[in-house]
Protein backbone atom coordinates (compact mmCIF):
# COMPACT_ATOMS: atom_id res chain seq x y z
CA UNK A 1 0.00 0.00 0.00
CA UNK A 2 1.87 2.99 -1.21
CA UNK A 3 0.21 6.59 -0.65
CA UNK A 4 0.14 9.24 -3.52
CA UNK A 5 2.91 11.97 -4.40
CA UNK A 6 0.37 14.30 -2.98
CA UNK A 7 -0.37 12.60 -0.12
CA UNK A 8 3.06 12.49 0.87
CA UNK A 9 3.72 16.32 0.06
CA UNK A 10 0.91 17.08 2.97
CA UNK A 11 2.77 14.59 5.10
CA UNK A 12 6.21 16.43 4.62
CA UNK A 13 3.93 19.55 5.21
CA UNK A 14 2.79 18.16 8.31
CA UNK A 15 6.53 16.80 8.99
CA UNK A 16 7.47 20.65 9.19
CA UNK A 17 4.44 21.88 11.30
CA UNK A 18 2.79 23.66 8.94
CA UNK A 19 -0.51 21.37 9.25
CA UNK A 20 -1.90 19.52 11.93
CA UNK A 21 -2.80 16.07 11.52
CA UNK A 22 -6.73 16.51 10.58
CA UNK A 23 -5.21 18.42 7.55
CA UNK A 24 -3.24 15.88 6.32
CA UNK A 25 -5.97 13.36 6.72
CA UNK A 26 -8.30 15.89 4.65
CA UNK A 27 -5.78 16.40 1.85
CA UNK A 28 -5.17 12.42 1.55
CA UNK A 29 -6.41 11.54 -1.60
CA UNK A 30 -9.75 9.04 -1.62
CA UNK A 31 -7.60 5.90 -2.50
CA UNK A 32 -7.06 3.10 0.24
CA UNK A 33 -3.75 3.09 0.81
CA UNK A 34 -3.44 7.25 1.17
CA UNK A 35 -6.11 7.06 3.69
CA UNK A 36 -4.28 4.27 5.45
CA UNK A 37 -1.32 6.09 5.58
CA UNK A 38 -2.56 9.00 6.87
CA UNK A 39 -4.69 7.77 9.78
CA UNK A 40 -1.46 6.04 11.14
CA UNK A 41 -0.23 9.33 11.43
CA UNK A 42 -3.49 10.21 13.76
CA UNK A 43 -3.13 6.94 15.36
CA UNK A 44 0.28 7.53 16.61
CA UNK A 45 -0.37 10.67 17.59
CA UNK A 46 -3.48 10.63 19.44
CA UNK A 47 -2.95 6.93 20.53
CA UNK A 48 -5.72 4.89 21.85
CA UNK A 49 -6.62 3.19 25.17
CA UNK A 50 -4.04 0.36 25.64
CA UNK A 51 -5.26 -2.49 27.24
CA UNK A 52 -3.14 -5.32 26.01
CA UNK A 53 -6.44 -7.34 24.76
CA UNK A 54 -9.15 -7.58 22.09
CA UNK A 55 -10.41 -4.19 23.12
CA UNK A 56 -6.94 -2.85 21.63
CA UNK A 57 -6.77 -4.77 19.02
CA UNK A 58 -10.05 -3.60 17.65
CA UNK A 59 -9.26 0.40 18.78
CA UNK A 60 -6.52 0.05 16.63
CA UNK A 61 -7.87 -1.77 13.86
CA UNK A 62 -10.40 0.89 13.82
CA UNK A 63 -8.32 3.73 13.76
CA UNK A 64 -6.00 2.49 11.02
CA UNK A 65 -9.47 1.76 8.70
CA UNK A 66 -11.99 3.92 9.77
CA UNK A 67 -13.24 6.25 7.15
CA UNK A 68 -11.48 3.55 4.72
CA UNK A 69 -13.27 0.49 4.82
CA UNK A 70 -17.05 0.03 6.18
CA UNK A 71 -15.90 -3.45 8.62
CA UNK A 72 -13.02 -0.96 10.76
CA UNK A 73 -12.74 -2.58 14.45
CA UNK A 74 -15.38 -5.46 13.64
CA UNK A 75 -14.47 -9.01 14.24
CA UNK A 76 -14.35 -11.00 11.05
CA UNK A 77 -17.59 -13.41 10.89
CA UNK A 78 -15.95 -16.07 8.59
CA UNK A 79 -13.71 -18.46 9.35
CA UNK A 80 -10.90 -17.93 6.66
CA UNK A 81 -7.80 -19.03 5.73
CA UNK A 82 -6.39 -16.08 3.05
CA UNK A 83 -2.41 -16.13 2.51
CA UNK A 84 -1.78 -18.40 5.23
CA UNK A 85 0.38 -20.63 3.08
CA UNK A 86 1.11 -21.07 -0.49
CA UNK A 87 -0.56 -24.54 -0.71
CA UNK A 88 -4.06 -23.47 -2.37
CA UNK A 89 -5.57 -26.84 -1.48
CA UNK A 90 -5.02 -26.24 2.36
CA UNK A 91 -5.80 -22.85 2.00
CA UNK A 92 -8.98 -23.56 1.20
CA UNK A 93 -9.74 -25.14 4.61
CA UNK A 94 -11.77 -23.03 6.43
CA UNK A 95 -9.91 -23.80 9.81
CA UNK A 96 -6.76 -22.63 8.62
CA UNK A 97 -7.36 -19.54 11.25
CA UNK A 98 -8.75 -19.14 14.50
CA UNK A 99 -12.48 -20.20 14.23
CA UNK A 100 -14.60 -16.95 13.78
CA UNK A 101 -16.85 -18.07 16.31
CA UNK A 102 -13.94 -18.86 18.75
CA UNK A 103 -12.32 -15.56 18.42
CA UNK A 104 -12.81 -13.67 21.50
CA UNK A 105 -12.42 -16.52 23.70
CA UNK A 106 -9.01 -16.61 21.99
CA UNK A 107 -8.22 -13.38 22.57
CA UNK A 108 -9.37 -13.78 26.04
CA UNK A 109 -6.83 -16.78 26.42
CA UNK A 110 -4.08 -14.56 25.20
CA UNK A 111 -4.60 -11.54 27.11
CA UNK A 112 -4.46 -13.95 29.94
CA UNK A 113 -1.40 -14.99 28.52
CA UNK A 114 0.21 -11.90 28.73
CA UNK A 115 -0.95 -10.44 31.98
CA UNK A 116 0.47 -13.50 33.59
CA UNK A 117 4.06 -12.62 31.70
CA UNK A 118 3.77 -9.06 33.15
CA UNK A 119 2.81 -7.58 29.14
CA UNK A 120 6.78 -8.80 28.76
CA UNK A 121 8.45 -6.25 31.12
CA UNK A 122 10.96 -7.14 33.03
CA UNK A 123 12.30 -9.89 30.42
CA UNK A 124 16.09 -10.05 29.36
CA UNK A 125 16.63 -9.34 25.60
CA UNK A 126 16.68 -13.05 24.57
CA UNK A 127 13.60 -13.65 26.42
CA UNK A 128 12.09 -10.96 25.51
CA UNK A 129 12.28 -11.70 22.01
CA UNK A 130 11.34 -15.55 22.37
CA UNK A 131 8.05 -14.61 24.59
CA UNK A 132 7.55 -12.01 21.78
CA UNK A 133 7.49 -14.25 19.05
CA UNK A 134 5.07 -16.40 20.64
CA UNK A 135 2.32 -14.03 21.47
CA UNK A 136 2.85 -12.60 17.75
CA UNK A 137 2.42 -16.23 16.14
CA UNK A 138 -0.71 -16.45 18.59
CA UNK A 139 -2.23 -13.36 17.89
CA UNK A 140 -1.48 -13.95 13.73
CA UNK A 141 -2.84 -17.13 14.46
CA UNK A 142 -6.05 -15.73 15.89
CA UNK A 143 -6.52 -13.28 12.61
CA UNK A 144 -9.40 -11.18 14.79
CA UNK A 145 -10.33 -9.16 11.39
CA UNK A 146 -11.41 -9.75 7.33
CA UNK A 147 -8.48 -7.72 6.83
CA UNK A 148 -5.52 -5.03 8.03
CA UNK A 149 -4.63 -7.63 10.58
CA UNK A 150 -0.86 -7.28 9.83
CA UNK A 151 -0.53 -3.85 10.17
CA UNK A 152 -3.07 -4.05 13.07
CA UNK A 153 -0.58 -6.44 14.74
CA UNK A 154 2.79 -4.67 14.29
CA UNK A 155 1.12 -1.35 15.90
CA UNK A 156 0.21 -3.16 18.44
CA UNK A 157 3.56 -5.35 19.00
CA UNK A 158 5.64 -2.48 19.15
CA UNK A 159 3.64 -0.57 21.66
CA UNK A 160 4.22 -3.42 24.03
CA UNK A 161 7.68 -3.98 23.46
CA UNK A 162 8.12 -0.04 23.79
CA UNK A 163 6.03 -0.54 26.94
CA UNK A 164 8.04 -3.42 28.01
CA UNK A 165 11.38 -1.23 27.46
CA UNK A 166 12.12 -2.43 23.95
CA UNK A 167 11.55 -0.30 20.64
CA UNK A 168 11.27 -2.38 17.33
CA UNK A 169 12.28 -0.95 14.26
CA UNK A 170 10.59 -2.33 11.14
CA UNK A 171 12.42 -0.96 8.66
CA UNK A 172 14.75 -3.53 7.51
CA UNK A 173 12.04 -6.17 7.54
CA UNK A 174 11.24 -7.33 3.81
CA UNK A 175 8.24 -8.64 2.67
CA UNK A 176 9.40 -11.82 2.24
CA UNK A 177 11.03 -11.91 5.31
CA UNK A 178 7.87 -11.49 6.79
CA UNK A 179 5.71 -13.88 4.91
CA UNK A 180 8.33 -16.46 5.04
CA UNK A 181 8.63 -16.15 9.15
CA UNK A 182 4.89 -16.41 8.83
CA UNK A 183 4.61 -19.50 7.59
CA UNK A 184 6.54 -21.24 9.44
CA UNK A 185 5.00 -20.27 12.57
CA UNK A 186 1.99 -21.84 11.00
CA UNK A 187 3.06 -24.77 10.69
CA UNK A 188 4.19 -24.33 14.25
CA UNK A 189 8.12 -23.19 13.73
CA UNK A 190 8.54 -19.48 15.21
CA UNK A 191 12.10 -19.47 15.11
CA UNK A 192 11.60 -17.15 11.95
CA UNK A 193 9.98 -14.81 13.66
CA UNK A 194 12.37 -14.61 17.01
CA UNK A 195 14.92 -14.02 14.10
CA UNK A 196 13.19 -11.08 12.95
CA UNK A 197 12.53 -9.55 16.19
CA UNK A 198 16.32 -10.25 17.52
CA UNK A 199 17.48 -8.27 14.22
CA UNK A 200 15.09 -5.50 15.06
CA UNK A 201 14.62 -4.91 18.67
CA UNK A 202 16.58 -2.97 20.62
CA UNK A 203 16.63 -0.87 24.32
CA UNK A 204 13.63 2.02 24.14
CA UNK A 205 15.78 4.22 26.12
CA UNK A 206 19.60 3.44 25.28
CA UNK A 207 20.52 5.69 28.44
CA UNK A 208 19.24 3.20 30.92
CA UNK A 209 21.34 0.02 29.15
CA UNK A 210 23.35 -0.42 32.50
CA UNK A 211 27.13 -0.63 31.96
CA UNK A 212 27.15 -4.20 34.13
CA UNK A 213 23.84 -5.50 32.95
CA UNK A 214 25.19 -5.02 29.14
CA UNK A 215 23.05 -4.80 26.32
CA UNK A 216 21.78 -8.31 26.09
CA UNK A 217 19.92 -7.79 30.13
CA UNK A 218 18.85 -3.88 28.84
CA UNK A 219 16.07 -2.78 31.28
CA UNK A 220 15.06 -5.87 32.44
CA UNK A 221 17.74 -4.57 35.43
Amino acid sequence: MAPSEATMRAAMDYERGDIDVSRLIDRADDDPASGVFARTVLLAERRWPMSCDLDELRAIHRGLFEGVYNDAGRLRMRDTARDAVDDRRRARNPEAFFPAALIETGAHNIAMELADKRNLAGYDRADFVGQLAHIYDELGYLHPFRGGNAMTLRIFASRLAHDAGWDLDWGPVTREEYRAAKREAYRGDVTGFERMFDAICRPANPTRVFLIAGWSQGPAH
